[in-house]
């Protein structure tokens, strides 16, 4: 009964990749439509390619290229040639939009359910082939993922990257016959060219500071560099591990993580009035009118409720930290945080999962969403102003607002 609920919910999943960037959408159908078109030829050839058999009745002769016209764009397909006889998809090429759905459809799927061999054969009946073997839909499965890889493990060489947002989502998966909750852990940056980019994606099974300090180093390692500040909510782990893995950057309190904190220590009657008192201390336009806001907002709200006003004045520095930087780099965070909207991206495509059947389906699905959201970041308009961040670069970093790791760097690790 839970497999077939899943399925009926791939088709929310499909809905979401055909509206989704089209470059991504494209190769992804390429892909499929290529690798079918294989599968086809071994099957009239007795054997697959490269494959020496007493069964084999024929063999491969180079391909041909033939244009396809399809919603996401034109796709170039390499369809088989064969020594003897022809082969042609009339599968694909005679019923363009049954045989387009379909495909969409094993994408869909696939990155849905973690690639089933038993579902993707069923879905691939849709368009006349009957003759997968496991080894052909598994070399599906091998591409599949490898895109998604190549784009986890590429080089971070557009930079400095001078701000990075990094954030943890919880999210629930199927392990040794039990539920359990574990961590994606996601960083956003601003590029050399002022734009938004993913830098990265990991699934830890905890949220501290062992997981994060792995997570930051496996970026360094690909070539994060020239951080200048980093964004993130105040998870002890993180805050040291961000001070050993990127030492002289410096560190501001999320805004948003910390308001909901605050709010947790006021009557629910009361949150609006408290929200709209700290968010005026964001939007005020220069350093001296931050500082003489904050202390208005805490005397307004010591006099009702002194205990969330103690806990914003512990947190004045980390949440502060931002007033050292550019006055113009301040109106740009506050209209757009890239990490809390690629948040509800995310969730808006693991909630229609639930449950993950492993952490291969996770890392597939939530790596596509975000290849796709760097792709459309790509193609969008300059996040950040060059000359913006040519001043942040030239902005020091004080000793408060760098975070100083709580533990020694070897003491987290382990």
């Amino acid at each position: 009964m839970a497999a077939e609920q899943s399925l009926n919910v791939a088709s929310l999943l499909r809905e979401h990749l055909e509206s989704a960037s089209p470059d991504l959408l494209r190769e992804m159908v390429k892909t499929f439509a290529d690798l079918l078109m294989s599968a086809e030829a071994d099957a009239l050839c007795g054997a697959e390619y490269g494959e020496r058999s007493p069964e084999r009745t024929n063999s491969r002769n180079g391909y041909r290229a033939r244009e396809w016209d399809t919603r996401a764009g034109t796709v170039e397909l390499a369809i088989p040639k064969l020594r003897q006889g022809s082969y042609f998809p009339d599968w694909l090429l005679q019923h363009r939009r049954r045989a387009e759905q379909a495909l969409v459809s094993v994408v869909a799927t696939s990155y849905l359910l973690g690639v089933s061999t038993r579902r993707v054969e069923k879905l691939v009946e849709q368009l006349g082939i009957k003759q997968l073997s496991k080894s052909q839909v598994s070399e599906m499965a091998r591409h599949l993922d490898a895109q998604v890889e190549a784009f986890r493990n590429r080089p971070l060489d557009a930079g400095p990257y001078t701000f990075v947002w990094v954030d943890a989502l919880v999210i629930k998966v199927r392990e040794h016959g039990r539920t359990i909750n574990v961590h994606a852990l996601v960083a956003v940056g601003v590029n050399n060219d002022g734009g938004r980019e993913v830098l990265g994606l990991e699934i830890s099974s905890d949220e501290d500071g062992a997981g994060w300090l792995a997570f930051l180093r496996s970026l360094t390692a690909r070539g994060l560099a020239g951080v200048r500040l980093v964004i993130s909510d105040a998870h002890r782990g993180l805050v040291s591990a961000i001070g050993a893995a990127l030492p002289g950057a410096g560190w501001q309190r999320c805004r948003t993580h910390y308001l909901r904190n605050l709010l947790a220590k006021v009557p629910k009657s009361a949150q609006p009035w408290v929200a709209t008192l700290v968010r005026t201390i964001f939007d005020q336009p220069d350093t001296d009118a931050v500082a003489a806001q904050f202390t208005r907002v805490l005397d307004m709200i010591s006099e009702k409720f002194p205990d969330a006003a103690e806990h914003l004045d512990d947190a004045r520095e980390d949440i502060l930290a931002f007033t050292a930087f550019p006055t113009e780099l301040w109106r740009q965070i506050r209209s757009n945080n890239p990490q809390e909207r690629l948040n509800k991206e995310i969730r808006r495509r693991t909630d229609v999962v639930g449950i993950f059947p492993n952490r291969a389906a996770i890392i597939r699905l939530v790596g596509a969403v975000l290849a796709e959201q760097t792709d459309e970041w790509t193609e969008g308009r300059r996040y950040m102003g060059l000359e913006i961040l040519r001043k942040a670069r030239l902005t020091p970093i004080t000793t408060s607002q760098n975070p100083e790791p709580a533990t020694p760097p070897a003491e987290i690790a382990a």
